[in-house]
């Protein structure tokens, strides 16, 4: 007892936090969840990533059948698309007939016509997929693919006969969904969802110390109301790139490499302080949890969200600076997350100096 008296307060309310933390069923629900995620990661995101990007795995070769007056351009732009198989048909009603017998999995016809306003044939094609099943989706993604083909055929083919030079075509360039899912939604994912959870275990810790009654016993310590909330919200703004840091080695574990570990967590720390404090004053403003919740839930989105305004979302920043790839503005968004994170707390404090106790 005499070795905590000489510890900082703010110190022992934050070990006493973390404690009590390890009792919340939902909260170590939601931390195993991630851990079991970023544990096995290089297993889940072969699942996950056909969710992302169905063209990612094995279609199991779709067959499509090509009819019509621009038949030939149609059945080379297939060809040249993989996963899939032409099949040309001499007329649509044949077309039609393989398709409805379950010969073919989508058709294609393509025609040429002569728009009033242009000159030249445009080749106009019409798909057609099957509704309602399981490999529509797959169907779909793979017709898409195959009228870009057809596309960027034309394009080059009919390049001689303009007036003017266009831009040359970038290169195709065989770009794993693996890599894309990988860093651009899994780590973001990972990285993100702790600082959320911190804020919101700050709003109920708050609004649960208020609607019991308990912060008056509290402070009896004694203690000061901002050495209180301190405390609480130092726990809370800790936990976050401590399972950050956990994530990433776990990941790692699993061959993902991530860039800039160093400079991820402190985003990761920085976001947390951010959602923390705004946590902390809807609790000790509203004192009630359900509509403190629900509030900063709804409020947390919402920037979230409104954060695509800026130059880089913090969503780009962390894949940036996970491939190994930022810039200055990456790094100044960094460092402005950081500043922001001081400025909110130390405006926290002043709030929290000025709220009466008694009126909690």
């Amino acid at each position: 007892m005499s070795s905590e008296r000489s510890w900082d307060p703010r110190l022992i309310i934050a070990r006493r936090e973390l404690t009590s933390l390890s009792r919340e069923k939902t909260i170590v629900l939601a931390i195993l969840i991630q851990l079991f995620v970023a544990a096995f990661s290089s297993f889940l995101v072969v699942g996950l990533t056909s969710l992302y990007d169905p063209s990612s795995i094995d279609s199991g070769g779709i067959e499509i059948g090509v009819t019509g007056d621009a038949q030939q351009d149609l059945f080379e732009a297939v060809a040249e698309t993989d996963g899939v198989q032409p099949i040309s048909f001499e007329s649509v009603s044949a077309t039609q007939r393989a398709f409805d017998q379950g010969r073919i999995d989508a058709y294609l016809t393509g025609s040429f016509v002569e728009p009033p306003d242009s000159q030249g044939q445009v080749i106009q094609v019409t798909a057609t997929a099957p509704d309602s099943s399981i490999r529509t989706t797959l169907v779909v993604v793979q017709l898409r693919k195959v009228l870009k083909t057809l596309e960027r055929q034309e394009r080059l083919d009919r390049a001689d006969s303009l007036d003017q030079v266009p831009l040359p075509l970038p290169e195709q360039i065989d770009a794993s969904p693996y890599f894309s899912f990988t860093y651009t939604v899994l780590i973001p994912l990972l990285l993100f969802l702790p600082p959320f959870i911190s804020g919101s275990v700050a709003v109920d810790t708050v609004t649960e110390e208020i609607e019991r009654g308990t912060l008056e016993l509290l402070r009896v310590a004694p203690v000061s109301l901002v050495d209180i909330v301190d405390g609480k919200s130092l726990a809370m703004i800790a936990l976050a790139p401590v399972q950050g840091a956990l994530w990433l080695l776990l990941l790692s574990l699993n061959g993902i490499t991530v860039a800039n570990p160093l400079a991820i967590l402190v985003l990761v720390g920085a976001t947390a302080a951010i959602v923390v404090v705004f946590g902390v004053v809807l609790g000790l403003h509203l004192g009630r949890r359900r509509p403190a919740q629900l509030l900063y839930s709804v409020l947390t989105l919402v920037v979230f969200g409104a954060a695509i305004l800026l130059p880089e979302h913090p969503s780009t920043t962390a894949a940036k600076l996970a491939v190994d790839s930022p810039t200055l503005v990456t790094y100044g968004h960094v460092v402005g997350y950081v500043l922001l994170a001081v400025v909110l707390f130390a405006l926290t404090r002043r709030y929290v100096d000025r709220v009466q106790p008694e009126s909690l």
